[in-house]
């Protein structure tokens, strides 16, 4: 019965048989000795043996779990956060605190060929008030003010990219007029907030930035979205802006620059050399409350008596018909409210846009005599030969936006609405413009707006009334032209990690709450896979076939 068993074992074509029969081993039934150096059945040896079609094929099982544990914690991550997110868009924000509001924008970009592309399309933006500088009695509660901006950020960066978004702050004119130490008591109460915020921040990216600042950023996005950003110096495009307080004056120059209103931007592979001021106190509603200041002289009460017997002032920058009481000697532009410690004066309008003209200028002319430059078109300031292009922008645009001209209209043009709106008559004027349903202030302004607009372009900085080289607005195309766009688009393109952001480093990242439990489920699903891979691994073992006269492999069953 033995013989004819091990005769089928021998004559079998498989290398795995069968190990027992009846509870008796076949081999261990035979005594005779082996060939030299063998030793006893009874004593046989385990080997492990090599069989790489087996190891390849478990190592594939595991390589497969692997793959799908991270396809697990990706989809995990993302979905648990409410958001898809697309690692080639990245977000930045840029806070501008300005002086009467803090304004939070959210710019979008994508990386292509290793370049930053802007999506202007989706930029958001949020307004709060008041502005930072009304905290100078109160520097540590100005960080709180942030908090319903940084919300709306929020909403706006997919949770996943707040790490990788970085957010600056940066304030203006208002707490450029603060004590330093008010400045910096304010700035360190916003910057508690934003390291909490989860978005990307150092303490250096909030702080107070200059007008100049603020003139270049502003000549960075005319030109980006003009196309002449990275090309030819001479054929970019110059900025004159002219705001509520203070005016910008910004352009390419190749004279040479005072090192004070020499500015060095480099953009690709070109520098550009670039003139920058601001012009503080020279805005548009600044100036217009000096012009009232030089008809009205300060007087005090106890000479209220003689003046209202017939002392009145002729005031040629209001059309006539219109009555208004300011509060002469007021330093706060726009205010036009009773102040109790001044004399209310009335001043009688005459409507005389040649007249306002001149007092305009006068006011831009003031202390050019003290010029210790070649070129001082704006009091004792320098200010070099105006070369290429320009674009005219904020009160430039309004007023000539109000009296129905084009952008490529002539400064001749707005002379000529100006002058015919200063001498209509006011009721006319309000008839004219009912459908515009401005305040009588504001409607009243537009005859100083546009002879002050003459005085500036043509009077001082010498652009002739036929000009075509300038032009008037407040967008490019689709894209606006907010200084903090430009400050984004700087800061953006000239920063030297334009790495994608990977999956890892936001799931690794201190702001990733999952961060234990994925770990823990990655460490106990290996695990798990790798005592799979073990239990069906099969157990092998060597003997040599006495009958076939070499050795076998056979394979023993797990107990």
């Amino acid at each position: 019965m033995r013989s004819f068993q091990l005769r089928n074992r021998v004559n079998s074509k498989s290398v795995d048989t069968d190990t027992s029969h009846n509870g008796m081993d076949p081999v261990k039934s035979q005594q005779r000795p082996g060939p030299a150096g063998y030793r006893s059945a009874t004593n046989f040896a385990y080997y492990p043996i090599s069989r790489p079609a087996k190891r390849s094929k478990s190592n594939l099982i595991i390589f497969g779990c692997v793959l799908a544990l991270v396809a697990l914690i990706s989809c995990f991550y993302l979905f648990s956060t409410g958001q898809v997110v697309d690692w080639n868009k990245r977000y930045g924000i840029v806070i501008d605190g300005g002086s009467t509001g803090t304004r939070l924008h959210v710019f979008a970009y994508r990386f292509q060929d290793g370049k930053a592309v802007f999506d202007f399309g989706e930029e958001a933006a949020m307004r709060v008030t008041p502005g930072l500088s009304a905290y100078a009695e109160d520097p540590e509660s100005a960080g709180a003010s942030l908090n319903e901006l940084l919300e709306f950020g929020k909403e706006r960066v997919p949770r996943g990219l707040w790490g990788d978004t970085e957010i600056r702050l940066m304030a203006t004119a208002g707490m450029r007029l603060l004590d330093l130490d008010v400045q910096r008591r304010i700035l360190e109460s916003c910057r508690r907030v934003l390291r909490q915020s989860g978005f990307a921040f150092e303490d250096e990216w909030a702080s107070v930035i200059t007008g100049s600042d603020e003139g270049v950023y502003a000549w960075i996005v005319a030109n980006y979205a003009s196309g002449t950003l990275g090309a030819d110096p001479l054929k970019t495009t110059g900025i004159i802006e002219l705001g509520g307080a203070s005016a910008q004056v910004t352009f390419v120059s190749n004279e040479p620059l005072p090192p004070e209103f020499s500015r060095t931007v480099k953009f690709g592979n070109v520098t550009y050399n670039i003139y920058s001021h601001s012009f503080l106190q020279f805005g548009q509603m600044i100036k217009h409350l000096c012009v009232y200041r030089n008809l009205t002289p300060i007087v005090t009460n106890t000479a209220a008596k003689s003046t209202e017997k017939g002392g009145v002032s002729l005031d040629p920058c209001t059309p006539m018909g219109y009555s208004h009481v300011m509060a002469a000697g007021s330093s706060s532009p726009g205010s036009f409210t009773e102040n109790k410690d001044r004399l209310l004066s009335n001043l009688q309008p005459k409507g005389n846009f040649s007249e306002c003209r001149s007092a305009a200028l006068s006011l831009l002319q003031k202390g050019k005599e003290k010029c210790a430059y070649q070129h001082c078109s704006i009091g004792p300031t320098f200010i070099p030969k105006l070369q290429g292009k320009f674009l005219a922008t904020e009160n430039f645009f309004y007023t000539s936006k109000f009296f129905g001209l084009s952008q490529k209209a002539f400064l001749s043009d707005l002379m000529g609405a100006g002058k015919q709106f200063c001498g209509e008559d006011w009721s006319s004027l309000k008839k004219k413009h009912k459908s515009l349903s401005l305040k009588d202030d504001d409607l009243m302004r537009y005859c100083f707006s546009s002879a002050y607009i003459v005085a500036l372009l043509h009077d001082s900085l010498g652009i002739s009334l036929d000009d075509e080289r300038i032009g008037y607005g407040n967008h490019v195309g689709n894209i606006p032209l907010d200084w903090a766009l430009g400050a984004f688009i700087l800061l953006t393109s000239s920063s030297q990690d334009m790495q994608h952001p990977s999956w890892i480093s936001t799931v690794i990242g201190d702001d990733s709450p999952t961060l234990l439990s994925l770990v823990a489920i990655a460490a106990l699903f290996m695990f798990a896979a790798w005592s799979v891979s073990k239990w069906r691994k099969p157990q092998l073992k060597t003997i040599y076939d006495l009958e076939k006269g070499r050795y076998i492999v056979t394979r023993v069953r797990r107990s």
